[in-house]
């Protein structure tokens, strides 16, 4: 597949990715996503973060499998946890669960730095390997339990979390800032809601459900 053709496949996921975000936009409050989130989606090479042999599927909006039984997340809530985010320019982002990489770079084009916790050592070596090939520069990388964070880096204006806990892991809940925000899956299997935390100025977690999700349990070393 050329350039032109990859970059239409990307705009008409884009397309899906808004005509769906309208559909429910009554159960996750945003009838519409923030354009630059929408342009973020539309740059980066979804088909750079996915084994060879499905790249051709690299824009349906659906999940897809990377290996050691995890998935590359749908579009689609990709999207819609990056712009619950509110991303600010400045912004210094935790992101638990690296995977091949691909939501890193998608955070990285609308914030200042993006730090990123993979506890499985393929994958990070190779999501390293990949966003270096692309130029992502604003990502630093760490293999460990993302159920603990990166404590060196933190507070964290924002943290986005790509596999499910049951419940919220409390160092993540310490490391973000005050008026910060975290967007995570989190329950039990078949029981799962994204979920949206906010600390306010005095350090109070207000947690909000937007819509079910099914994600993959979020690994740990415990």
């Amino acid at each position: 597949m050329n350039e032109s053709t990859l970059t239409a496949m990307r705009q008409e996921m884009v397309e899906m990715i808004t005509a769906y975000a309208s559909m429910v936009g009554d159960r996750t409050g945003r009838q519409s996503l923030d354009e630059r989130v929408l342009a973020a989606m539309a740059k980066v090479p979804r088909h750079e973060f996915v084994p060879l042999e499905l790249r051709q599927f690299a824009y349906v909006d659906s999940p897809l499998p990377i290996g050691y039984d995890k998935t590359i997340s749908q579009p689609f809530i990709v999207a819609l946890m990056t712009d619950l985010l509110d991303l600010k320019p400045d912004d210094t982002v935790l992101e638990i669960g690296t995977g091949l990489g691909y939501q890193a770079a998608v955070l990285s084009e609308l914030a200042g730095r993006v730090y990123s916790v993979e506890i499985i050592e393929e994958l990070a070596t190779e999501a390293r390997r990949r966003l270096k090939q692309l130029g992502y520069d604003k990502i630093e990388q760490r293999l460990g339990d993302g159920s603990q964070g990166w404590v060196q880096h933190g507070p964290y204006g924002k943290i986005l979390v790509t596999a499910a806990p049951e419940l919220i892991p409390p160092p993540l809940l310490n490391q973000l800032k005050p008026e910060g925000r975290m967007v995570l899956p989190a329950g039990i299997e078949d029981a799962q809601q994204l979920i949206l935390v906010e600390k306010d100025r005095s350090g109070r977690i207000k947690t909000t459900e937007i819509l079910p999700v099914r994600f993959l349990p979020l690994v740990t070393s415990h």
